[in-house]
């Protein structure tokens, strides 16, 4: 069975982001968004467990949007207040992990393991 997974790490201070809010949304054919899920990153960055997996899990669109203004905290930094991070899902038995490597002036991500 496949799942999707995701950490952030804070790339400005080499270390994970902690507390940082994550949402999951399914874009569905007509282009709009259904909420899947709201969850919290922990003291390594990471969300506990799966954001989805088994059955819940399926191809289709997906978006991940991080609340990296909460995160900066009033710090100077380049981006709006979300990051949002589209990707499709083509195997849904597969593991996706879907990482964002943030700082205040640049981001990056990509699909790990």
């Amino acid at each position: 069975m496949g799942k999707l997974t995701t950490h952030i790490l804070d790339t400005a201070r080499g270390k994970p982001a902690a507390g940082v809010t994550v949402l999951l949304f399914r874009v569905r054919d007509d282009r709009a968004l259904e909420k899947l899920g709201e969850y919290k990153t922990n003291s390594d960055g990471r969300v506990d467990g799966a954001l989805l997996e088994g059955d819940d899990f399926c191809a289709g669109e997906y978006q991940l949007v991080f609340d990296v203004d909460a995160y900066f905290d009033g710090k100077e930094h380049f981006f709006g207040s979300k990051v949002i991070v589209s990707f499709r899902v083509k195997d849904a038995n597969a593991h996706y992990h879907i990482p964002l490597l943030a700082s205040p002036y640049g981001y990056t991500t990509y699909r790990g393991s």
